[in-house]
């Protein structure tokens, strides 16, 4: 399982090294779907188990246990008054869950932005002629070593 989860990191998420050129603009576009699609996925998974959460521990209508689970993923916190230990447990665990699920998607959303800054800035300085501090215009071309 970790080795599928290598190939499909290094095939959907993978980013260029430092001696490889900048990525096209349109390239850098459907990385960046590539990216959010995953965001979407990890967040559609994550809303999914909250319903199920929701209505099998609480008892909750299914759209109610959408609402909550939308509204616990959002930050908002639950709607519904929780009646079970289960469901108050299950609660408690879930937006936590979301907290750190929020930082982690973000994160996901900005990498490609910043990798791209980033990898502009490291190129352009590694440009002969270039001198520290000292950004020069046009396109660079990739190191030798």
């Amino acid at each position: 399982m970790p080795h599928l989860i290598a190939i499909v990191y290094d095939s959907v998420m993978a980013l260029e090294r430092r001696y490889q050129p900048l990525l096209s603009r349109r390239e850098f576009a459907w990385r960046y779907v590539r990216w959010i699609t995953v965001a979407i996925i990890i967040l559609s998974v994550s809303l999914a188990a909250g319903i199920c959460g929701y209505h099998f521990l609480e008892g909750i209508p299914w759209i109610d246990s959408l609402l909550n689970a939308s509204m616990i993923l959002g930050g908002m916190g639950p709607v519904d008054v929780l009646k079970t230990k289960a469901g108050k447990l299950f609660a408690s665990f879930y937006a936590l869950y979301s907290g750190l699920l929020l930082i982690s998607v973000a994160g996901l959303m900005f990498t490609p932005l910043i990798h791209r800054f980033l990898h502009r800035f490291h190129l352009e300085l590694d440009k002969p002629g270039a001198k520290a501090g000292k950004v020069t215009s046009g396109k660079a071309t990739p190191d030798d070593d």
